[in-house]
C-alpha cells in the first residue's frame, strides 16, 4: 500500500506542476485552485508514505514520478520537442526510479 501511496504522490506532483503551467502565473482561479490541491495532495500522500519508508528512497522516487511525468505531459499537452539524447536521460530516470524500487527491501 505504501508504494501505492508513493506513486499517487508523484502523479500529483504531475497533475499540480501541469494546473500551474495552465494558470499562467496564479492569474486563473480554477488552475490556481487547482494547483494548490494538488500540490496538498501531493504532499498528504508523500507524508504517508514516509511514516514508513525512508526520505532517501521516497523523496527521490516521489520527485522522479512527478519529473518523468512533467516531461510527458509537457510533450503531449504543450508540444514540447525533446532532442532523442534528451530521452535517453528520460530513460535513465526511469531506470534510476525502478532500480530504487526493486533495490529498497521495502
Amino acid at each position: 500500500m505504501v508504494w501505492i501511496e508513493l506513486f499517487i504522490a508523484g502523479i500529483f506532483e504531475t497533475v499540480w506542476a501541469t494546473t500551474m503551467k495552465f494558470s499562467h502565473g496564479f492569474t486563473r482561479l480554477g488552475f490556481t485552485i487547482a494547483t494548490i490541491v494538488g500540490m496538498t495532495a501531493s504532499f498528504v500522500f508523500l507524508a504517508r508514505a514516509t511514516k514508513t519508508l525512508p526520505l532517501s528512497i521516497a523523496y527521490p522516487i516521489w520527485t522522479g514520478i512527478g519529473a518523468v511525468g512533467s516531461i510527458l505531459v509537457g510533450v503531449v499537452l504543450f508540444k514540447d520537442v525533446l532532442s532523442p539524447l534528451t530521452w535517453v536521460f528520460v530513460g535513465f530516470l526511469l531506470i534510476g526510479i525502478v532500480g530504487i524500487k526493486l533495490t529498497t527491501g521495502h
